[in-house]
């Protein structure tokens, strides 16, 4: 039996995932992301190392754009396989994909005006990576699984789906490959989730594997509790609206978006801050927080008990929820100060954007971070102390106040992430770690390695090893 895995994507890096699993003759993708950070762009218009048209399947761990947001250009370029994922990360893809073509196109326009209006050219072209007739054209491959129910693919693989806590419907996948009676399997941690958090229940545990892929996103590093993440919120929205500012949230759309909501109506109903307006200035947020109305079914007890009890985080009072741009440009008329819940969560578009223009120059504002920066983003020069940032081709000296909570982060921290490992009951051939910027991704291979002593590599980008 030989097995190839290639990592294309968030080999020492945090963005792009993207592997390929070759077996038998047969080749099949799990996760096809957007690169976001600034210096690795560029990879997103590279050629697929692997023709699109000679991948059977794509398996797909979660909804994020950073790993299904360059899902369209494989299709345009051949790919005709089915897209594996849980029914409520299709449901989310759809909205991802469309959304992220909107913002393709947007940026591929505005850059085009900007460099004529300037008489020059751009490091990239002036046309979208892919179009939303591209993405509409990938939805019909979307198939539906559930969890631990095994779907068998072609070269004698069988995957299987396991709630991964991270995000609604994110998933670690097992791929068991069998050839003349000889089994090797693969598990993809995809983003672990964490322990008791809300919303969600939490991560699968496993009892062994053969290989390994785990990311590594917060390998060195620790969360706050979900006690401090209450405390420290209310702390930054009640300095906010003493010094009179609002307080701007970048955030993702999926999962991060609701979780706000859940801590901000907990606030409220405890009596630890007033009632606020909220904007939730995002479309794609909206319709997701739709879609996690419709699958109770993955919820934790806590969240089951509170819709029980008609006290859903999503009925927030004052929670307005802005579809319309003529809405979003509207909420800069607002005098009484406001809490702004808009993305990207990185600052790499969206209508982040436009209010961080409005508010970053308020010494009385506040930008409040709760998810993680990837090294090139803008959110990553804000959080780093910038004095002066780039926003849509204009610079503004940052005068508002910066925070930031690591407590709300879907993923595991480093001791999560320890925890995970060491549930296995028999020690991995080899453990491979990925989804991590370098010296974050080898410091967590030494860590295992030093705890286990088990065999660890934090492979490079175009790495490819050979399973026995």
């Amino acid at each position: 039996m030989s097995i190839k895995l290639k990592f294309l994507g968030a080999a020492q890096n945090v963005t792009g995932s993207r592997y390929c699993v070759e077996v038998n003759g047969s080749s099949l993708l799990v996760d096809c992301g957007l690169y976001q950070e600034r210096e690795l762009r560029s990879r997103n218009w590279e050629p697929f190392v692997i023709s699109p048209g000679n991948i059977a399947a794509l398996l797909l761990t979660h909804a994020h754009v950073d790993h299904c947001g360059l899902i369209p250009k494989l299709v345009r370029e051949g790919f005709q396989g089915k897209i594996y994922g849980t029914a409520a990360t299709c449901d989310i893809a759809e909205i991802m994909l469309l959304d992220s073509a909107k913002l393709q196109e947007e940026d591929a326009e505005f850059k085009r005006r900007r460099h004529e209006r300037e008489g020059r050219k751009g490091r990239y072209p002036e046309v979208p990576l892919y179009t939303i007739e591209d993405a509409q054209a990938s939805l019909p491959l979307f198939s539906p699984v559930r969890y631990r129910q095994p779907v068998e693919l072609p070269g004698g693989i069988r995957a299987t789906f396991y709630d991964a806590g991270h995000v609604l419907g994110a998933s670690m996948i097992m791929l068991s490959v069998n050839d003349e009676g000889k089994e090797r399997t693969i598990l993809f941690s995809g983003d672990v989730g964490r322990w008791n958090r809300p919303i969600l229940r939490d991560p699968t545990l496993f009892d062994e594997a053969d290989y390994i892929v785990v990311e590594s996103t917060y390998g060195d590093r620790l969360h706050e509790s979900p006690q401090d993440i209450g405390n420290h919120l209310a702390e930054v929205i009640t300095e906010t609206l003493k010094a009179g500012g609002n307080l701007v949230v970048p955030s993702f759309a999926l999962e991060r978006a609701q979780e706000i909501l859940y801590h901000l109506n907990l606030l409220v109903t405890e009596g630890r801050i007033p009632r606020i307006t909220v904007f939730l200035d995002s479309p794609m947020a909206i319709n997701i927080t739709n879609i996690f109305e419709r699958h109770p079914e993955l919820y934790d007890e806590e969240m089951t008990r509170l819709v029980r009890l008609n006290r859903s985080p999503f009925d927030l009072p004052g929670l307005k929820m802005v579809r319309t741009v003529d809405e979003s440009v509207a909420i800069n008329d607002v005098r009484e100060s406001a809490i702004i819940i808009a993305g990207s969560g990185m600052c790499t578009g969206g209508r982040i954007k436009h209010h961080l223009v409005t508010n970053i120059s308020r010494p009385e504002s506040t930008i409040l971070f709760v998810g993680y920066q990837a090294i090139g983003t803008l959110g990553r020069e804000i959080v780093n102390g910038a004095k002066e940032v780039r926003i849509l081709g204009q610079h503004y000296p940052v005068r508002a106040k910066v925070a930031q909570i690591h407590g709300f982060s879907a993923h595991a921290d480093r001791d999560d992430l320890l925890r995970w490992l060491m549930a296995l009951k028999k020690s991995p051939k080899h453990v491979f770690v990925t989804h991590g910027e370098p010296e974050v991704a080898k410091g967590f291979r030494t860590l295992i390695t030093e705890k286990t002593g088990w065999s660890v590599s934090a492979p490079e980008y175009k790495t490819e090893a050979v399973l026995d």
